[in-house]
């Protein structure tokens, strides 16, 4: 038996044959051709083809893994309708007299390159996604249309696929009735791979290195997407203890299906709300199907990502107000724009900061753009006439700035009714507790706003000055740090003072080994993601007295 250590990444127990994914990346030879029109004439064929595939693949995703993950395919469009991209290539082809399939790939190397070098990571993912581009330009200019067949391997078989990693391409398109598991030599934990295995639920391990040989082909193996751990030609004793651990992992979600349908009420007679996160209007049915009692952080903020303009206010309209509709008179809170830091749309033209996480974004860039601000309070309170619509600002800091936000309510609210447009004036307004500043002055705030939501992500970050996104530095975001816990305690304590509810939806909100002492501290909701609703449910409902 051959055991190998990496990171686990989606959690579960597969057991099946390891392939190595038959994949080959394309590659261009270097040419140097006269007739560079026609080089760009393919070039330009190659392109337009990539964009319509795009377009599928965005659709395909859509359906199979929700609007949030599929948003991946509108970055690539937006790469490949890049003038800077696409000027690089023209030049290269123009002035040097590449040809098209080797123009593409130098200057996706010279991207790659630049995305790699940032210390940003959420823009070091963006060197995958060039390279994604790259490879479907250089198929199609090769004559390869489709990417090539995953391994499919003998009748019955479960096949645990293996490479150095996947592009969101090749992930969006496996086929899990056969692919039970992943296995990438790299990789992050926020990585495609990642994302789309817990999105599907099928276990997946990275950054495994170099053990993880070609010479591995056909092995026996077993995967623990939860410890990281995976095991080649497993013993007799190791297949039993894992068959054992799959068994109850079964147990439990059969366990969780009997809280379907059910309140989320503690023994002892207390209701809670377990609502759900989600990133865009496709992912409602996900929520709806996992049994949310409600929409507690709609992330307004991809609307405007992976476009060139800022969304109108129709068509924000009409996406708050089919979420409202969904939901039949459960509450969709729905957060104003969260631009900035991690999240960044190129229209915005907001410098380049040292340390974005402390700058110019959210309820900040907000008020820097009234414009974009708005037009969105306008969508949103239009909507608020077709359903039970909450709003809620994020990154707040001070009194002054709750208060700044009320006299912009009650303008858009005037212009509305001048002009005879229905919304609904008792709108709930909350605010997310995420920086150590709002938690402390909280019984100030509570005066002035309908409820609080707390954001552990970035409550913990800011409290312990440690960027979450700095992998230097990570291990020091201690989600069970008594400080965070404090600044929570403080925050409901506060609230309830004044009449007040207060719920979590960042990531924590969803770590059932902290659910009793959350009531206990006098949470009234937990937001968490889709899949997390009947867990979650389940851990309130067996919670006793608090």
């Amino acid at each position: 038996m051959v055991k190998l250590q990496g990171e686990g990444v989606s959690a579960g127990i597969a057991f099946g044959t390891i392939r190595f994914s038959r994949n080959s990346q394309p590659q261009a030879e270097k040419k140097i051709l006269q007739n560079w029109q026609q080089e760009i004439d393919l070039y330009e064929n190659a392109r337009q083809k990539a964009l319509a595939e795009l377009l599928r693949l965005h659709a395909e995703t859509t359906k199979k893994l929700g609007e949030e993950n599929a948003q991946v395919f509108e970055i690539h469009r937006m790469m490949l309708e890049d003038p800077d991209f696409n000027d690089c290539i023209l030049e290269k082809i123009e002035k040097e007299h590449f040809s098209a399939e080797y123009a593409v790939e130098t200057a996706a190397e010279q991207f790659s390159l630049l995305f790699s070098s940032m210390e940003d990571e959420y823009m070091q993912g963006r060197a995958g996604d060039v390279r994604d581009i790259s490879y479907r330009l250089l198929r199609i200019l090769q004559g390869k249309d489709v990417i090539e067949s995953m391994p499919a391997g003998n009748d019955g078989e479960k096949i645990i696929l293996a490479d150095d990693d996947f592009t969101p391409s090749e992930t969006a398109r496996l086929d899990t009735s056969h692919i039970c598991a992943l296995l990438t030599r790299e990789g992050s934990r926020n990585s495609h791979t990642a994302i789309f295995a817990r999105t599907m639920g099928i276990p997946a391990v990275i950054g495994l290195g170099e053990e993880l040989d070609p010479l591995l082909e056909g092995k026996s193996c077993i995967v623990d997407g939860e410890s990281g751990q995976v095991f080649m030609d497993p013993d007799s004793q190791t297949r039993s203890s894992l068959l054992s651990k799959q068994e109850k992992e079964k147990e439990q979600k059969q366990h969780l299906e009997a809280y379907r349908g059910r309140e989320s009420i503690t023994k002892d007679g207390r209701k809670i709300h377990i609502c759900a996160n989600i990133g865009g209007i496709r992912d409602l049915d996900l929520a709806l199907e996992n049994d949310a009692e409600g929409i507690g952080l709609f992330r307004s903020e991809f609307l405007y990502l992976e476009r060139q303009a800022p969304p109108s206010e129709e068509e924000q309209f009409q996406v708050y107000r089919k979420a409202a509709e969904a939901l039949k008179g459960k509450q969709v809170i729905i957060r104003t724009l969260d631009i900035g830091a991690d999240k960044q749309a190129e229209y915005f033209h907001l410098p380049k900061e040292e340390n974005p996480a402390l700058g110019m974004r959210a309820i900040r860039l907000c008020f820097q753009r009234p414009d974009i601000f708005r037009t969105q309070l306008r969508a949103l309170y239009r909507a608020s006439a077709f359903g039970n619509i909450a709003i809620m600002f994020p990154m707040i800091i001070s009194l002054e700035e709750v208060r700044q936000i009320r006299k912009i309510t009650l303008d858009v609210q005037k212009e509305l009714a001048a002009q005879n447009l229905p919304f609904r004036k008792e709108t709930p307004l909350g605010i997310m507790i995420e920086t150590p500043a709002a938690a402390i002055i909280s019984d100030c705030l509570a005066e002035e706003v309908d409820f609080f939501s707390i954001g552990t992500n970035d409550l913990i970050q800011y409290t312990l000055a440690a960027d979450r996104q700095n992998r230097t530095v990570s291990a020091l975001c201690d989600p069970y740090h008594e400080a965070v816990m404090r600044l929570i305690r403080l925050t409901c304590q506060n609230a309830h003072r004044k009449g007040k509810w207060v719920g979590i939806c960042g990531e924590l909100a969803s770590d059932t080994s902290l659910t009793a002492e959350f009531l206990a501290m006098g949470v009234d909701e937990l937001s968490v993601s889709p899949a997390a609703v009947l867990s979650v449910r389940a851990a309130v409902c067996e919670t006793g007295s608090l």
